[in-house]
C-alpha cells in the first residue's frame, strides 16, 4: 500500500523485464539549458554552505524551475519558484535555507552538472529537500538529453549525445533518488524526498491531475526502500486549488500551466511547509515556525456576523479626536446596529487594492471571514499614480483583466502588477469562496468644485468599481456620487463643503465621515444585500 504523507519502512525492490522503457514525452516543448544559462545561473545561486550560522545545520533545496523559476530566479517573467519564499516558514536563527534549484533540470542532469557542487557544501546535520521529476522526459540522446528511464529498475544505459560527442550513462528515475539518499547520507546529512508541483491541468472538473502512476508513485517506492521520508507537496496544494474557483487557479500560474505566479509560489511554499510539518517522524519539522494563519484581531460573538472593512484613509485614518481626520469604516457605528453585528475597520491609510494585498491586509481579512459575514470593499484614491517609481502603488488602469512585469525603482525588485479590475475580482472571489458576502463601494468624492459642482471622476476607479460590482452581480453603493449630490444640495461650495473635510480635498473631518456613513447606509438600503438590515 502507497504511504500517504511520509515513507519510512525499508522493502526490497524486484528488478521487471529488462527491457528499457521508452523515455516520457517532452510537452513542454522549451529550449535546452544551454552551457551560457548555466553560468549566469552560478553567479545568482548561493555558494552550497555559505547562508550556514555557527553550527546551524542547512536546508538544501534540490529541483526545477518549480522550486526556481528563471535563469536568476528573480521573478523578471513573472514567474517565481517556491524556493525562493520557503525561508518564511523557517526559524532562521536556527536553520537557514539555500535554493540550489534551477530551471529545466531534471534527476539526470541536475546529478551531473549540479549536484557535485552542492553535496561539496553538505555538512552533517545538514537537510537536503529534493523536488525532480518535472523534466525527466525527452529524448536520452539529443536534445535537451535530460530524460531518466522510467520507473525505478537498476537498468542503466550508455548514450552518446548526438550534438556534443559526449558519452554518459543514464539511469532510472529511481535510481537517480537512490544516489541523491546516498550521497547525503555519506555526508552524514538527511535527505528528503518531495513530490511535484501540481500543474493546472484537470482530470475532471473537481480534480486536479497528479502524478499518481508515476513520479508520485515511483518517490513512495523509493521512499519506502531506503527509509527516507517522503512529503506530499502534490496532493497539499492540489486540495488547495481544488477548493478555489477555475478562475483562482489561473493565475497561481503565469504565461503558462506549469510556473507559478508569487502568488502560486507562496501558497506552493505554505504547502510544503505544512506537508513537513504533517509528516510523522520528520524531525525536519522542528524547525519550522508556527503555521498558524495571520488573521484580524478581535473578539467574534456567536450569532453575529462580522462586518469588514477594506479600504484606504478615507476609511481608516487617524480617528483619535475632534481635530483628526476620519475615515467613515471607524463612524460606522453610527449606522450600523452593533447588536446584530460585530463592524471590524481593517482599513489602511495609503493603501490601494494593489498594496492592501500586497502587504498582506487582505490575506488577514480572508483568513478570519466565516460564513455569513461581509466584506465592504472601497479603492480607488491611491490606485492611480506611479506604478513602478514613487511610492509604487497603483494598479493598471481598468475593469478588463491585465497584467504586467514591473521593475521596481526602489529596489529594482520586480514585480507583476494587475489591474484595478483584477484586484475587486481577486477580493470578490476570496470572499464567495469562504461563504461571506462581499459588497462594493465607490471610492468617496474629493472637494474640488470644478463648473460650480463637487467633482465626479467618470473613467476613473470612481466608475471601474460599479461596472466590476455589475459584472460580477455584487452590491454596490455609490458613495461617490450619493455624497457627492448630498453637498451638492446642503453646501453649493468648495468653501461650504470645507467643514466635511480635514488639511486637504480628499481626508475627512469627523463631520465628514459620518457623512459618507450615512451615505452607505442609504445606498445599501436600495440593493438586495442582506446587509441592509444590519443598519439602523
Amino acid at each position: 500500500m502507497l504511504l500517504g504523507c511520509c515513507a519510512m519502512a525499508t522493502v526490497a525492490w524486484a528488478q521487471g523485464d529488462n527491457k528499457l522503457n521508452a523515455p516520457l514525452e517532452d510537452v513542454n516543448k522549451v529550449r535546452d539549458v544551454t552551457l551560457d544559462s548555466l553560468n549566469k545561473a552560478n553567479t545568482a545561486r548561493p555558494v552550497p554552505g555559505s547562508s550556514r550560522k555557527g553550527t546551524n545545520p542547512v536546508l538544501f533545496l534540490v529541483g526545477n524551475s518549480t522550486m526556481r523559476t528563471g535563469t536568476l530566479g528573480n521573478g523578471n517573467n513573472g514567474q517565481w519558484g517556491w524556493g525562493y519564499f520557503a525561508q518564511q516558514y523557517f526559524d532562521k536563527e536556527r536553520i537557514t535555507v539555500e535554493n540550489h534549484a534551477l530551471g529545466g533540470t531534471s534527476s539526470r542532469t541536475f546529478y551531473r552538472q549540479l549536484w557535485p557542487a552542492v553535496l561539496e557544501g553538505v555538512k552533517p546535520g545538514d537537510w537536503v529537500l529534493i523536488e525532480l521529476g518535472h523534466n525527466d522526459n525527452g529524448p536520452y540522446d539529443e536534445g535537451r538529453a535530460r530524460a531518466s528511464i522510467p520507473g525505478i529498475g537498476t537498468d542503466s544505459m550508455v548514450v552518446k549525445i548526438k550534438e556534443t560527442g559526449v558519452v554518459e550513462t543514464v539511469y532510472s528515475y529511481g535510481e537517480y533518488m537512490r544516489r541523491f539518499i546516498r550521497d547525503v547520507r555519506s555526508k552524514g546529512a538527511y535527505p528528503v524526498l518531495c513530490s511535484l508541483t501540481p500543474r493546472n491541468s484537470w482530470d475532471d472538473a473537481s480534480t486536479i491531475t497528479r502524478k499518481r502512476e508515476t513520479f508520485t508513485k515511483w518517490q513512495q517506492e523509493i521512499a519506502r526502500e531506503m527509509g527516507v521520508p517522503w512529503v506530499d507537496l502534490e496532493g497539499t496544494t492540489a486540495r488547495k486549488f481544488e477548493s478555489y474557483t477555475p478562475w483562482k487557479v489561473n493565475y497561481m500560474f503565469y504565461l503558462d500551466k506549469i510556473h507559478t505566479s508569487e502568488l502560486g509560489a507562496r501558497t506552493n511554499a505554505r504547502s510544503a511547509a505544512e506537508a513537513i510539518a504533517a509528516c510523522e517522524g520528520l524531525a525536519l519539522k522542528e524547525y519550522l515556525l508556527p503555521l498558524e494563519l495571520p488573521k484580524e484581531k478581535f473578539q467574534r460573538e456567536k450569532g453575529k456576523p462580522v462586518v469588514f472593512f477594506t479600504g484606504d484613509s478615507t476609511v481608516k485614518n487617524e480617528d483619535k479626536d475632534d481635530d483628526s481626520m476620519w475615515g467613515w469604516g471607524s463612524v460606522a457605528h453610527t449606522v450600523f446596529n452593533t447588536k446584530k453585528c460585530t463592524l471590524v475597520n481593517a482599513a489602511m491609510a495609503g493603501r490601494s487594492a494593489r498594496t492592501f494585498m500586497e502587504e498582506g491586509r487582505w490575506e488577514k481579512v480572508y483568513n478570519s471571514l466565516e460564513p455569513g459575514d461581509y466584506v465592504i470593499i472601497q479603492f480607488g484614491h491611491n490606485d492611480m499614480g506611479d506604478i513602478a517609481g514613487g511610492k509604487a502603488r497603483a494598479d493598471i488602469a481598468g475593469v478588463k483583466d491585465s497584467s504586467h512585469v514591473y521593475r521596481l525603482a526602489k529596489d529594482r525588485t520586480y514585480k507583476v502588477v494587475y489591474s484595478y479590475g483584477w484586484y475587486l475580482r481577486k477580493f470578490v472571489d476570496d470572499v464567495r469562496e469562504k461563504g461571506a458576502n462581499p459588497v462594493i463601494a465607490s471610492m468617496t468624492p474629493r472637494n474640488e468644485w470644478p463648473g460650480g459642482k463637487m467633482e465626479r471622476r467618470p473613467g476613473s476607479a470612481a466608475s471601474w468599481a460599479k461596472e466590476v460590482a455589475e459584472e460580477l452581480g455584487v452590491p454596490f453603493v455609490d458613495i461617490h456620487n450619493l455624497t457627492a449630490d448630498y453637498l451638492d444640495r446642503k453646501a453649493g461650495s468648495k468653501e461650504e463643503a470645507a467643514k466635511y473635510y480635514k488639511r486637504d480635498h480628499t481626508h475627512t473631518s469627523r463631520l465628514g465621515a459620518e457623512l459618507n456613513a450615512k451615505m452607505f447606509r442609504k445606498g445599501i438600503k436600495k440593493t438586495d444585500s442582506g446587509l441592509k438590515k444590519l443598519v439602523k
